[in-house]
Formats: C-alpha cells, sequence, structure tokens
C-alpha cells in the first residue's frame, strides 16, 4: 500500500445532541450529546483508519478545546504530527430536532493562524510527503491563511513525488486548480462557484468537471452530487453512479468519508472505477449514521459489492 498524509489546517471539535425543537429565546432541554474530531483531512485519517488503512495526519491544535482534541485522535490511534497554534481549536455543533427530524449544522470560525504557524504547516508537509504516495489537503483554510495555500501544498507534493488530493471551496479550490492536482473533489455548489455558472442539469455539471480535465488543472474530478450520486471525470470520459438504497439519518462528514475510501483504495492499487465505488459506499454509509458519527467497515464493504453487482448488471 502506497503511504497517504493528510494535512487540516482547520480542525474542529464536534459537539452533537438533539432536542425536541429549536426554538428561539427558549431554553433547550437537549439529550446525550458526543465529541468527535473533524475536519477534512483528519475525518479521512479517521476513515482509512476504520477500513484497515493507515495515515499520517498533520493538523493543527491549539488552547483548552485543541488539547481535547488531541486526546481524542490519540484514542483513536491515529499516527499523527500536531502543529502547535496560539489560537484556541474551533467547535462545531450540530443538533437534530427529533420532532422534525431537521437537522442544524453551526460551524464555526477558526482561529486567526499567524504566518509562522501557516508556514510550519507547510514545513511538516514538506518533510513527511510520502514519495510516490497521496498528500490529501481537505477542509476550509483558518483565517490568516492565505488562499493560495493549497496550491503551495500541491507543489510541495508534486515537488516530493506524491499526488495532490484536495477538497476545498472558493479561491482556496481556484488556485489549488491553477496550480494542478491529481483529484478535486468538488460539491455541485462549489464546482460552480469556481465557474461562476449555476450547473443546473447533468450536462453542465459533466462540461465544467470535464473542462477541468482537459485543461490539466486536474486528473480526475469527483463531483458529489448528493442525492443524484457521485460522477467522476477522467481523460477517457465520465463515469456516473447512483447513491445506494439507505435510510438517510445524518450527512454530517459524507464527503470526508468518499473522499478516505476513494484514496485508501487508490493507494491499495485498485483501479479508479473501484476506488471510486468506494467512495460512494462510504459516503452512503456515514449517511446512515447519527449526527457526526463516521462510517462503519461492514457498511462500506457491503455497498461497494452492492455497487460493483449494479455496474456489472
Amino acid at each position: 500500500m502506497k503511504s497517504i498524509l493528510t494535512l487540516t489546517v482547520n480542525p474542529a471539535l464536534d459537539i452533537s445532541t438533539s432536542t425536541e425543537r429549536v426554538i428561539s429565546i427558549h431554553k433547550l432541554r437537549c439529550g446525550a450529546s458526543r465529541l468527535d474530531p473533524g475536519g477534512g483531512g483528519v475525518n479521512v485519517s479517521r476513515v482509512i483508519r476504520r477500513l484497515g488503512g493507515r495515515t499520517l495526519a498533520v493538523y493543527t491544535a491549539g488552547g483548552p478545546t485543541g488539547e481535547a482534541y488531541r486526546r481524542l485522535i490519540e484514542a483513536e490511534r491515529i499516527p499523527s504530527v500536531v502543529v502547535p497554534v496560539q489560537g484556541s481549536t474551533r467547535q462545531n455543533f450540530t443538533v437534530d430536532e427529533t420532532a422534525t427530524g431537521k437537522q442544524f449544522r453551526f460551524v464555526l470560525q477558526g482561529p486567526e493562524v499567524s504566518e509562522g504557524e501557516w508556514k510550519a504547516c507547510l514545513s511538516v508537509v514538506a518533510e513527511s510527503v510520502p514519495v510516490n504516495g497521496y498528500v490529501v489537503a481537505s477542509g476550509s483554510l483558518p483565517p490568516g491563511t492565505p488562499d493560495d495555500f493549497y496550491a503551495r501544498v500541491a507543489r510541495l507534493a508534486r515537488e516530493g513525488s506524491a499526488r495532490c488530493i484536495v477538497d476545498a471551496s472558493g479561491e482556496a479550490l481556484s488556485q489549488a486548480l491553477a496550480e494542478g492536482v491529481f483529484l478535486v473533489k468538488p460539491s455541485r455548489r462549489e464546482l460552480g462557484e469556481h465557474f461562476s455558472v449555476e450547473l443546473d442539469s447533468q450536462q453542465s455539471q459533466i462540461e465544467a468537471a470535464s473542462a477541468l480535465v482537459a485543461d490539466g488543472s486536474a486528473e480526475y474530478v469527483a463531483l458529489t452530487l448528493g442525492e443524484a450520486g457521485a460522477m467522476l471525470a477522467t481523460k477517457t470520459g465520465i463515469i456516473r453512479l447512483p447513491v445506494p438504497l439507505v435510510q438517510v439519518v445524518s450527512t454530517v462528514g459524507a464527503g470526508d468519508s468518499f473522499l478516505g475510501a476513494f484514496v485508501l483504495r487508490l493507494a491499495q492499487g485498485q483501479p479508479i472505477e473501484a476506488a471510486f465505488r468506494a467512495g460512494v459506499a462510504a459516503g452512503s454509509a456515514t449517511a446512515m449514521t447519527p449526527a457526526t458519527e463516521l462510517c462503519h467497515r461492514a457498511d462500506v464493504e457491503r455497498l461497494e459489492i452492492e455497487l460493483a453487482s449494479a455496474v456489472r448488471g
């Protein structure tokens, strides 16, 4: 198996709970709560760990929440390098409204990161790039981080003979694409923002994803489309997959799970089509779990088989 490094510069301590109804002003009595170490790259590492793989997770942490975050990562036995920051690691808050089935997600802003701190992240990446492996840069950028941060990561990965995978949005995504990456995983909205268009038809989605492959911005574009499934743009064409029939409980972490399973299967030497199926399976398996819980290996492997059978059929 090829080595995988994940990078998370804006991690979050995910807090999830439930209440009967979300009502303004009133004091809301909540049910049991859970804590999870969240953030794009870390979630990718957590999913890969659950599926039997191994990564090196590079992430920032600071303050009391950062200490709690570190302990949760250590409890999951994920090899990691922590880049200390002065500010306190942010928190995200998810509330399930039991009376309606609605989910409310509060995503907080990360701490201000100094130039020395974000450059320290790049230094760790430069020292740890897995030769012939994968560098997964995923998640939002905290205040103080330059828009070309992921583009710099992509450059470091290429110089270290690794393939860079980016899951980002806005200017951070655009500048990474300008640098050139192996794979990007935008949502329909994120890809539309990059091109400043509404991708409201299947044809427009195919054209936008294919354009990034054609101009060399990315070798592969995995476009996730929620209930409509996902498509993968390659140099040889488009691969589409439906979402397996599962009971959706919470979509928190589904995109990160998609990416984790996808890159793991690639690192294991599986063909791109099989990796894509694994990604869809893992995203769907995570949607079956409550709140901020991630996918279970048995569910992922079962859905992989189902998707493979559907493709053959």
